[in-house]
């Protein structure tokens, strides 16, 4: 579960490196993912654990194994921070990559990014990593809307559409306690996907506008 904000996480002074080679872009071995992470680990001072996802596909986090083990290590705070070589070994969206920023910050642990230079232990990075998340955020509201619209028309058509929305009272109850906490819609939205919570739909991805529809409904 992820921690509170006002909850002091200790450091460990460890880091998870993620490594992934799928079955179609083998143009970065694993070796040398390894490679350029444990040397920036050591600059760093960080003991390094690297967990490994190789054949698998970057374009859904929910069947990668060695991120989960990866992402609970952070959760439970044995490690300070997620590194990586490059963006697209650890996300294929910007949607993906906001939520995994969003569960970073809510959680107390570090992104680090090699090829993009991005790294929320440094002020720089924690704004670059805001912009990040606000544009993942945007995307996502997009989305969002342009299917309200095509299930607007289809209504207005009378074509039955989806299936009804169910969310868990004691899921609603939680929202509202955690905002009233003082929690922001992001923070609750990163707590919620840590936990694996599904949404109203079913799906794993809440973000901090299907949060603010459940305050508001």
């Amino acid at each position: 579960m992820a921690r509170k904000r006002s909850e002091v996480r200790a450091k460990t002074g460890r880091a998870v490196g993620y490594v992934r080679v799928s079955t179609g872009r083998q143009e970065l071995s694993p070796e040398h993912q390894r490679s350029r992470l444990a040397s920036e680990a050591a600059s760093r001072g960080w003991e390094l654990e690297v967990v490994e996802d190789n054949g698998r596909s970057g374009t859904t986090m929910d069947k990668r194994p060695g991120l989960a083990y990866a992402l609970d290590l952070l959760a439970r705070g044995q490690a300070d921070a997620l590194l990586v070589t490059k963006l697209d070994r650890l996300a294929r969206s910007s949607i993906d990559f906001g939520r995994i920023l969003r569960q970073a910050k809510a959680e107390g642990w570090a992104v680090v990014v090699l090829d993009l230079g991005i790294d929320t232990t440094t002020s720089t990075g924690r704004l670059v990593a805001k912009i990040l998340m606000d544009v993942a955020e945007w995307e996502a509201e997009q989305i969002a809307e342009r299917t309200a619209d095509a299930l607007a028309v289809k209504r207005s058509r009378g074509e039955q559409v989806g299936r009804p929305r169910t969310l868990p009272a004691e899921v609603r109850q939680r929202i509202a306690e955690r905002r009233a906490a003082g929690l922001s819609l992001r923070a609750i939205a990163a707590e919620l996907n840590a936990d694996q919570v599904p949404t109203a739909q079913g799906g794993r991805a809440w973000h901090a506008s299907t949060v603010k529809a459940v305050l508001e409904s």
